[in-house]
């Protein structure tokens, strides 16, 4: 067998209260998952099918803590998001079936080069650069939890103020159709991540800013903003 050239870690994400780590496979993002964020970022929110990014998995921030600014931007956004994690393998699934693939959940960040994102879509192409980069996908170690959360509240504090609130409720797809919408198109298996979309009140974010999200029944992400390096 040849010898590889080099060796290379994988990506991982504490499990809350267990000496155990959940090896990620992918990172799917929803867009534009609630109606009043549709309506911020310009888009009519009828409940047409999701659309997907993605995140590289090395994006990942397990714990949160602090990340510096990223470069070539000068309009780096937060947003708020339930994570779901996957746990057993799930493809052209209903709601369900896809409901049982549930490992568990967690906050994350999807934090967005907005000018490079509007950049990119107003010329018809990727986000790629406006959403996967270095530091951009902050998270919390992962609640194991196989029932899909379906409401509660989610939020998200800018230096001791509320900027974003919603109700996971608000969601236009909720995480069974979800995952059973995405199931559609791959063969989708534990390790793989999924953030379920922002509420409304993205906004920029600075160095020294300090972030902090809550959805009920999780352990809060705190994440604080450094110069960039």
């Amino acid at each position: 067998m040849p010898t590889p050239l080099f060796t290379l870690s994988q990506p991982a994400v504490p499990v809350a209260g267990e000496d155990a780590l959940y090896p990620v496979r992918r990172v799917f993002c929803v867009g534009r998952n609630y109606a009043a964020h549709a309506r911020e970022m310009g888009s009519d929110p009828n409940r047409e099918p999701p659309f997907y990014f993605t995140k590289a998995a090395d994006a990942l921030v397990p714990g949160g803590g602090a990340i510096s600014y990223p470069p070539a931007t000068a309009n780096l956004h937060h947003e708020i998001e339930l994570v779901v994690a996957l746990g057993a393998a799930v493809f052209q699934a209903s709601p369900e079936e896809a409901a049982k693939a549930v490992f568990g959940h967690a906050i994350g960040l999807d934090m967005t080069r907005r000018d490079l994102q509007f950049a990119a879509r107003d010329k018809g192409r990727p986000w790629d650069l406006g959403k996967s980069f270095e530091f951009s996908a902050p998270i919390t170690p992962i609640l194991r939890n196989s029932t899909p959360i379906l409401s509660g509240a989610i939020t998200l504090e800018v230096n001791g103020e509320i900027r974003q609130r919603g109700d996971i409720s608000d969601m236009i797809w909720s995480i069974p159709e979800v995952i059973a919408h995405l199931s559609q198109y791959y063969h989708l298996s534990p390790g793989d991540l999924i953030f379920t979309g922002t509420p409304d009140g993205v906004s920029p974010v600075l160095p020294g800013d300090r972030l902090i999200g809550r959805v009920a029944g999780l352990a809060e992400l705190d994440v604080t903003i450094t110069q960039a390096r």
